[in-house]
């Protein structure tokens, strides 16, 4: 059985796409970008004019990550504006998945960094160096944490808020910065107590840690570019169908992301003697109740079929028969 069978017979899809929130929560993803940016950015110049003439390895590797996390606000903030644009004959559902290809780029950003610090690391270790201006190299590292701290609290708040995987990922990310910021500070105290190998060493403990973060990060961008969706998510939608007056059986939940809004489609049965104009109403008490129970939820997708002929297994089957 068909959607069209079902606009003429028992049920019928039901589709309603209630207020776009595309708009408002990229320009709110913009916002924290740029501002991360900045902070970051004026982080790391502080901590680079210090490692000009302290010569510390392991401020360097934490100096580099640091640029490279400012520079990942590009990619999402290109991703962001693409978001606002509106769908296209071409592109039907619009372009949020921009931001999937942005959380790759991001990963693999944090990704050269850590390739970068590991090497200037590695040389260190093996064509030691003098460490001087120690205190300097201390207050680098402290400002390093702070500044990394700040930005991590606001990348993840704005990005639990519109629900942007990519945003968060980059939230902990800078959240690691900052802790390897104050490893570079443990790395000054061992030079300033006589062991001067501490320097390098801490900058491949700073590498191991962002490859840490290259890897959680990983698998969550990677996830949700997938369509993987946590199965909390689909259980909500289940539970959000299967409590509205009239709905007999929920079969069918699928749901994904696009960016950072969630798409969901949902199979409910009702009484087959119900009017086209009665299961219409079920279906739009549905479609509200998903709306108000799942917050990043841009668009809803209700079927409609009659009891006893639900589901794909029986649409697949009528094809055939009809065929």
């Amino acid at each position: 059985m068909t959607e069209h069978d079902h606009d003429h017979g028992k049920g019928h899809g039901h589709s309603h796409a209630g207020i776009d929130p595309s708009i408002a929560s990229s320009d709110r993803g913009i916002w924290a970008v740029k501002w991360s940016f900045v902070g970051l950015f004026l982080t790391a110049g502080i901590q680079l004019a210090v490692v000009l003439f302290s010569n510390s390895i392991s401020l360097l590797a934490d100096t580099i990550h640091n640029f490279g996390d400012a520079a990942t606000a590009i990619p999402l903030a290109i991703a962001f504006l693409f978001a606002k644009r509106k769908a296209s004959p071409r592109f039907t559902y619009g372009y949020g998945r921009v931001e999937d290809f942005a959380g790759i780029v991001v990963v693999l950003m944090i990704l050269t960094s850590a390739v970068v610090a590991a090497y200037e690391a590695i040389h260190r270790l093996m064509h030691p160096e003098r460490v001087g201006h120690l205190g300097a190299v201390a207050i680098a590292a402290v400002i390093g944490f702070l500044g990394n701290e700040g930005v991590a609290i606001f990348r993840v708040r704005v990005g639990k808020e519109i629900g942007s995987a990519a945003l968060i990922a980059d939230g902990y990310h800078a959240r690691t910065d900052g802790w390897t910021s104050l490893a570079v500070l443990f790395g000054a105290l061992g030079v300033w107590l006589g062991f001067p190998l501490t320097d390098p060493i801490i900058g491949i403990l700073i590498t191991a840690a962002i490859l840490v973060i290259v890897w959680r990060s990983a698998k969550e961008v990677v996830s949700r570019a997938l369509d993987g969706v946590d199965p909390d998510v689909l259980a909500e939608v289940q539970h959000a169908a299967a409590h509205v007056a009239g709905v007999r059986e929920v079969k069918e939940v699928r749901a994904r992301w696009l960016g950072h809004q969630l798409l969901a489609e949902v199979n409910i049965t009702v009484d087959a003697s119900l009017t086209v104009e009665e299961g219409h109403a079920i279906a739009t008490g549905v479609h509200r109740q998903l709306m108000a129970h799942l917050p990043f939820l841009a668009r809803a997708v209700v079927h409609v079929d009659p009891v006893g002929a639900s589901g794909e297994e029986h649409h697949g089957a009528a094809e055939v028969d009809r065929g």
